[in-house]
């Protein structure tokens, strides 16, 4: 069951639900019944309501080989190599910055950039960790530290990623980034204090209650979160939609009741429970990705 936290935007472009959390469950549940009975494709353009929706492949568990190239595109840090992916049969609709797990640039990450690729989007995986990857939790608690500890590092790596895109793109190339875990922590911070860009996706990432800070943020934000996250839990996620709605921020937020941190990138380790959660805020990202972009 979904429950869509969404707040009233500042824009009639984007059409949202601003009903209580119990209200909106019910409102919520037939649409992904409806989600559930399309099939087809991956699909690697804009999605119309009546077209058929699959999951990417990467977070299935059933990526090919990669298709981008590592990049170095922090120029003052040799240690930081990220992964480009481009589009192929298209002009690429916007770019697109991934911020990794707690984990760093894993071999995951890199295939959900081809995915994003094959989606008609410019693609830069980014790297907070100078080349490392963890491989259980205490490496990856340690190399989390290490990146927090230095949150002017972060926000110029990340600049960096925005200014590289925009080699490509144009000076004023549309721009969004998505995070996970702490990458999604991370994303909503760049939003409060980097460069400008269009758009941030949040996946169950620290976040911020505060309207007063909210209220910095120029563009709608998009938040995916899991109802059995210990962290954030849900009564966080509520404290956070309502910083936005008092700050007028336009979002699209929702918890999806069943699944638990994690199910969208790794839908493969439970495919039964993760995968409707997850087809529905695919769709979801698509759409706020053209909201964003003013895709056509």
């Amino acid at each position: 069951m979904i429950a869509d936290l969404t707040a009233r935007p500042k824009t009639d472009r984007v059409k949202t639900n601003t009903c209580s959390i119990a209200s909106a469950r019910a409102h919520a549940l037939p649409i992904i019944f409806w989600l559930l009975a399309l099939g087809g494709l991956f699909v690697a353009s804009s999605l119309n309501a009546d077209e058929p929706l699959a999951l990417p492949p990467a977070i299935q568990g059933q990526a090919g080989p990669l298709k981008g190239k590592p990049v170095r595109y922090f120029s003052r840090d040799a240690a930081t190599i990220g992964y480009l992916a481009e589009p192929v049969s298209q002009s690429a609709k916007g770019g697109l910055i991934l911020i990794h797990e707690w984990d760093g640039l894993t071999q995951r990450i890199k295939e959900t950039a081809d995915d994003f690729a094959s989606a008609g989007f410019l693609v830069l995986a980014t790297d907070l960790y100078r080349g490392q990857t963890g491989s259980n939790r205490s490496e990856n608690l340690k190399l989390m530290r290490a990146a927090r500890s230095n949150s002017s590092d972060i926000i110029e790596n990340l600049n960096a990623a925005v200014a590289h895109l925009r080699q490509t793109l144009g000076p004023d190339g549309p721009v969004a980034t998505i995070g996970w875990c702490f990458g999604g922590g991370i994303a909503l911070s760049f939003a409060l204090g980097g460069d400008h860009h269009d758009g941030t996706a949040i996946f169950y990432g620290q976040l911020i209650e505060d309207p007063d800070r909210l209220a910095m943020l120029d563009h709608e934000v998009y938040g995916t979160f899991a109802g059995l996250d210990r962290g954030p839990t849900v009564d966080q996620v509520n404290a956070f939609v309502s910083g936005l709605r008092i700050a007028g921020v336009p979002n699209d937020i929702h918890i999806y009741d069943q699944v638990n941190h994690g199910f969208w990138l790794h839908v493969d380790r439970d495919p039964q429970t993760h995968t409707a959660a997850a087809r529905h805020a695919w769709h979801r990202l698509i759409r706020y990705l053209d909201r964003v972009f003013d895709a056509p």
